[in-house]
């Protein structure tokens, strides 16, 4: 358990609670204080990811505590946007959304980890995480700086990432839906279960 990868995805999950309490004040510093917090949050991601590739430290607890913290650190943003009072305020539904097509795609891999199905990452996922993460700083920050209308980014960022999930999580269920169709094919009636008939 205690290797780098591990300990830095602990720590991302440590700091939820920090990004929480910022978020509790609707004032510009701490709205500040909450994104820089999101930000080294979000180093963390990056780090852990490159030193379990570079020094080959993936486990089993490693693949489970990674993507866990990016859902938990995105769903406490994302629901304490919501729930803040600043005006105008994050759209409810879009976050509904949001979260609602992370838990579809979580479910669907234990579906396929199930099958034997092991999926890499699509670039449109990817994409989407870059602009969401974009989206959520500057929808922390939310006031004007240097002139930059940091709240009218954050809105459009968060609603490119909104149509760049949707998209992807639908090319990812039919991905691993035609997947599962074609192992089910080609295995022998005796040996396919009730569930693939």
């Amino acid at each position: 358990m205690a290797t780098a990868p591990n300990l830095l995805s602990l720590l991302r999950i440590a700091l939820l609670p920090l990004l929480v309490y910022f978020l509790t004040d609707p004032g510009p510093l701490y709205g500040i204080l909450a994104a820089i917090t999101f930000f080294v949050a979000s180093l963390t991601d990056f780090f852990d990811g490159y030193l379990a590739r570079r020094h080959g430290q993936t486990s089993t607890l490693g693949k489970f505590l990674d993507p866990l913290a990016d859902k938990l650190l995105v769903t406490a943003a994302l629901v304490m946007l919501v729930a803040i009072d600043r005006s105008p305020r994050v759209p409810a539904w879009i976050v509904v959304i949001i979260i609602g097509r992370e838990i579809a795609v979580t479910g669907l891999r234990a579906i396929a980890a199930s099958e034997g199905i092991v999926l890499a990452a699509e670039q449109l996922g990817k994409y989407k995480m870059l602009f969401q993460m974009i989206a959520i700083h500057c929808l922390l920050i939310h006031y004007p700086y240097l002139s930059i209308p940091l709240y009218t980014f954050g809105i459009y960022f968060l609603w490119i990432a909104l149509a760049l999930g949707l998209w992807s999580g639908i090319e990812y269920h039919i991905n691993v839906l035609r997947q599962i169709s074609a192992k089910h094919a080609s295995l022998p009636a005796r040996e396919r279960s009730p569930r693939s008939v």
